[in-house]
């Protein structure tokens, strides 16, 4: 078996599925089942997403490549190789992309919403416009000229500029200047009288670069934008200060090299060389030279995942219909406490179908106020700006009982905001740890210590998701709700090991990384196996963001040859071929993309019979098991097992938003046959306590609003 799973042929390239699953988020722009605006919604965040590969992942080759780096990850493609293969996926998905765009256009156009040029105005419409320009716009602009006295400036990741060529009447000389468009203001400028048409910043002002270069004659000017490197460079040792080390390397990245960038399709080929050559100019040696093949044509509008502003407008019937979050059975009644309702039984809460505020927050606001509760300890990986959360610790603080918070200052792209909550929580008096350079703290974990009659009780809540009430509205998580003995106790020396100095590896119930997980898991894949060959009822269904890691790959495909039916539902990237003849032909690999972001982790395992459940938040990936520290639970209570697997089913059984995983590593889209089954209007309709028998005999799913 060894020789046959380090065959490269057997591992799916993790880059090219991580583009994968980016197209299928695009797809859901494309699909005209897809409401307008939420359409509009998906191609933004499908551009967002590529930024942010391009800063990270597409970056991190390119530095291989320039250190000649030779190792290869399973698959077996070379880091250049990788570049390569994602280059013509992405010029492909761009291509998309773009008819995605023009035909967004033509249908909000049709819907009363357009983006229009500054040459579509009336007289009355281009003097608001102008006025705008002169009161907000202009002050704010900085006309940045280029020639031996003016070197190339600094031009920020993401960010839009206008290349701009001018000409000096007098001496008949040409130069160039560049323009950066503000980001402090709103990308898409309202018409005055016609909210809901938009002139893109850009082009207000272009039109007015005779205000920034009187007495020059404006020849032309073009959009552009780069993408810099972005992933932070932790030392390898401790640091001793790990907050000024964040610091340093946030400050840092601003000035990572360029590794892409994108200009208008009419920007003409001399002003394209110039960025090229003063873009290389500041290359570093570590990365790769910027090359013509890193120019990407993006259209006339550059940036679309601006585009999001878009899906706030009011107008209902282009958006997937609202939705109130349920309340849970158990804490309606609100007299009384939830600490009495977790002592009865554990409690399962399942977001966004469930109310964050009404169990998460409720839990930690009643802790702050409980004159009972002794301390609480929670992590903090990414927290929303409005959040209850920081403010029931605060005020936990101020009550005097002791409230230790573990904040990631890691957390990439939120290590700015977490520092900043970081040090408001110390100013309270909370304690706040920042866990190891080394090991990225994305464990959702908190803890309430309660003096009771019958002594001091620990209250747990784990899960899959932030303590983030934003993220908490559109990513779908679950978490545990207990008081059980063996996992608050564990859940305690994990806290201690943060905080503190621990070697800890030996957990009574919690799967730990990186002290015990992976093994754990293989041990339950491994005993499945056992039971298949022994006869008795073997089953596999594991949901999760990515599976990358190569050990549990390997694991995964024993079980499938020793006879084990498994499903794996993977949002994300999944590196394992599925369907493989005498290898993988008992595994299934679904991806579901669709109004909510599949975030939640569950694992199942028939176990001959007597069938046990997990939850947390790992991804089977090399990073999680190895350089990140994770949790995760046991479910115990046997009463709650049958809402995770409904869950299952439903994500199993879904036709709507689905997508099936081949051999060849394509995915295929389900397409209804009769009834509908979208996972995410069963799930809301099942938080409304509907009847789940109201299905439909057609190829279209009725709107979740009209089943109220």
């Amino acid at each position: 078996m060894q020789e046959v799973v380090n065959q490269s042929s057997l591992f799916i390239n993790r880059e090219l599925s991580w583009l994968a699953f980016n197209g299928r988020v695009l797809q859901q722009a494309v699909d005209a089942r897809t409401p307008l605006l939420d359409r509009v919604k998906f191609l933004s965040i499908f551009s967002s997403n590529l930024d942010e590969f391009y800063m990270v992942r597409v970056a991190g080759l390119r530095r291989q490549v320039a250190s000649n780096v030779q190792a290869t990850p399973p698959d077996g493609m070379s880091p250049q190789e990788q570049l390569e293969a994602i280059d013509r996926l992405v010029r492909e998905q761009l291509a998309l992309q773009r008819r995605c765009f023009e035909d967004l256009l033509e249908q909000l156009s049709a819907n009363g919403i357009r983006l229009v040029g500054v040459t579509d105005l009336t007289a009355r419409e281009w003097g608001a416009l102008d006025e705008y320009f002169e009161s907000q716009v202009f002050p704010v602009l900085t006309p940045l000229a280029v020639d031996p006295g003016h070197p190339f400036p600094y031009i920020s990741n993401l960010s839009l500029s206008l290349a701009v060529e001018i000409r000096d009447p007098e001496t008949g000389e040409d130069h160039f200047a560049r323009v950066k468009v503000p980001r402090s203001l709103p990308r898409w400028v309202p018409v005055i009288g016609r909210p809901t048409h938009f002139v893109p910043l850009e082009e207000v002002i272009g039109a007015n670069l005779g205000a920034l270069f009187p007495g020059m004659e404006v020849l032309r000017w073009h959009a552009f934008r780069i993408t810099r490197y972005s992933d932070l460079e932790m030392p390898v040792e401790e640091p001793e200060d790990l907050l000024a080390t964040i610091e340093e390397q946030v400050f840092k990245r601003r000035f990572g090299e360029v590794v892409r960038l994108e200009v208008e399709d009419e920007m003409p080929s001399h002003l394209r060389t110039l960025l090229l050559e003063e873009l290389r100019a500041e290359e570093v040696p570590q990365s790769a030279a910027l090359m013509e093949g890193d120019i990407f044509e993006a259209g006339e509008v550059l940036g679309l995942g601006d585009l999001l502003v878009l899906n706030a407008l009011d107008c209902p019937a282009l958006k997937d219909p609202p939705f109130t979050p349920s309340i849970p059975p158990e804490l309606r009644d609100t007299r009384r406490s939830i600490f009495d309702v977790i002592r009865e039984r554990d409690l399962l809460v399942h977001h966004p179908f469930d109310s964050f505020s009404a169990t998460v927050e409720r839990f930690l606001e009643t802790a702050a106020e409980d004159d009972q509760v002794l301390a609480i300890k929670l992590t903090l990986y990414r927290t929303s700006g409005d959040t209850a959360i920081v403010e029931s610790l605060i005020e936990a603080a101020q009550r005097g009982k002791q409230v230790a918070v573990l904040v990631e200052l890691k957390a990439r792209f939120d290590e700015a905001n977490n520092i900043g909550w970081a040090r408001r929580l110390e100013s309270f008096g909370v304690h706040v740890a920042y866990g190891s350079a080394t090991l990225k703290t994305h464990t959702k974990l908190a803890l309430v210590v309660r003096r009771e009659a019958d002594g001091i009780r620990r209250y747990v809540h784990l899960g899959s998701g932030n303590y983030n009430s934003r993220t908490a509205r559109l990513y779908s998580d679950i978490g545990l709700f207990t008081c059980s003995r063996s996992i608050a106790a564990d859940v305690t020396d994990l806290f201690n090991s943060l905080t503190g100095y621990s070697r800890q590896r030996l957990y009574r119930k919690l799967l730990v990384a990186p002290a015990n997980m992976r093994a754990r898991l293989i041990d339950l894949i491994d005993r499945e196996a056992e039971h298949a060959k022994a006869g008795r009822n073997a089953r596999i269904i594991a949901k999760m963001n990515a599976l990358v890691d190569p050990e549990i790959i390997e694991s995964l495909y024993r079980a499938s040859r020793a006879g084990v039916e498994i499903d794996l539902i993977v949002r994300g990237i999944c590196c394992l071929r599925p369907g493989m003849p005498g290898l993988s032909d008992r595994i299934r690999v679904v991806s579901l993309v669709g109004r909510f972001l599949e975030h939640s982790r569950v694992f199942s395992f028939a176990n001959g019979g007597a069938e046990e459940f997990y939850l947390g938040s790992a991804d089977w990936m090399p990073r999680n098991f190895d350089r990140r520290v994770e949790a995760v639970a046991p479910v115990e209570d046997s009463t709650l097992h049958v809402r995770l697997r409904s869950l299952l089913r439903t994500s199993l059984e879904d036709n709507r938003l689905a997508w099936d995983l081949g051999a060849d590593g394509r995915w295929t889209q389900r397409t209804p046959n009769g009834v509908v089954h979208n996972a995410h209007e069963v799930l809301i309709r099942e938080s409304w306590g509907l009847s789940l028998s109201d299905h439909r005999p057609s190829g279209e799913a009725r709107p979740v609003g009209s089943l109220v």
